[in-house]
């Protein structure tokens, strides 16, 4: 049974065109590419690369300064920050999140729009593995060149699951009976019908979204749309500790905000989704509140608060 695409690259001896993390003595890491014949230059020193081509991960390596380097292959989260950048990446505690929250398994059908510089796209492909289908669409030819460029640098070169296409997703999208939806941009709720035309019934759409603002307008998009269930909306934070002897406490820096995420499941055609029975806070829903839902529904709200406003200012003459 062949190896699943990338897999040889990530045990056994270090190899040529393996990625290599050093890390130094207070802790700073240097990522580069194992090639015969070169050295690695600090202003600690150096070191050829034939010293570590055939050495086992967790090997220490000195320069000619006599500087010790811990030498070890990059963790995905390790790689996909230090890679370069056309784009914003998303962070590993997002995309660890998206991975478990929008249950991607192997073999599932996925759509990401929004590519950036191929972060999530690279732990997406590892989740769907060989036999699975990752459609990634990106508007802009630079951000796609960049990211094709890291994943295969990831994988030692093409994955078999992988298809890019520059272009909007609204124009462009081709695939059906797909699993899992995720769009990373400004404005999710414009590709909704597009993405709840491609899902199957029980599909999920993930939405990674910066803002409130963008959070509540894609919230009430998606209830408005009729197609799925009730969204959920959540963020995470990172607190990492210090530990050293009995000082152990939490680090005075955090990774804090970085996004939000919301999913929701496709319902079967022709099925309407539950009322819920939460009442909305006195107040949520203002006056000028527009979420983009038919007129017809706007002038019903409207109707509604004008009823209840003529209901509290009638004279108790009981």
């Amino acid at each position: 049974m062949s190896e699943p695409t990338g897999a040889t690259r990530r045990r056994g001896p270090f190899q040529v065109g393996d990625q290599v993390q050093l890390t130094d003595p207070k802790g700073r890491h240097y990522t580069f590419t194992l090639q015969a014949g070169n050295q690695f230059h600090t202003h600690k020193g150096a070191f050829p690369h034939d010293e570590l081509i055939g050495a086992p991960e967790g090997t220490v390596v000195r320069t000619t300064g006599n500087v010790p380097y811990l030498a070890l292959r990059p963790l995905l989260p390790d790689y996909v920050l230090s890679m370069p950048r056309g784009a914003a990446v998303i962070y590993p505690k997002d995309a660890g999140q998206i991975l478990a929250m929008a249950d991607i398994f192997a073999g599932a059908r996925v759509v990401e729009a929004g590519v950036g510089s191929g972060a999530l796209s690279t732990y997406l492909l590892r989740a769907v593995g060989d036999t699975g289908m990752l459609a990634s669409y990106e508007r802009r030819q630079d951000f796609a060149d960049i990211a094709r460029g890291n994943v295969e640098r990831y994988f030692g070169g093409p994955h078999p699951a992988w298809k890019l296409t520059v272009g909007d997703l609204q124009d462009s999208l081709v695939e059906t009976d797909v699993d899992r939806v995720i769009l990373d941009m400004l404005a999710p709720w414009e590709c909704l019908d597009v993405a709840s035309k491609a899902l199957v019934p029980g599909g999920l759409i993930c939405c990674y979204v910066a803002t409130t603002t963008q959070m509540s307008k894609t919230v009430e998009a998606l209830r408005e749309h009729g197609t799925f269930t009730e969204p959920q909306a959540w963020e995470t934070m990172v607190r990492t500790w210090h530990l050293e002897g009995l000082a152990v406490r939490p680090d005075h820096r955090m990774i804090g905000h970085t996004g939000f995420l919301l999913t929701a499941r496709r319902l079967a055609d022709g099925v309407e989704p539950p009322l819920r029975r939460r009442r909305p806070a006195k107040g949520a829903y203002g006056e000028d509140y527009d979420s983009g839902a038919p007129e017809a529904t706007l002038q019903e709200r409207a109707a509604a608060r004008r009823a209840a406003r003529n209901a509290a200012e009638e004279p108790d003459l009981g």
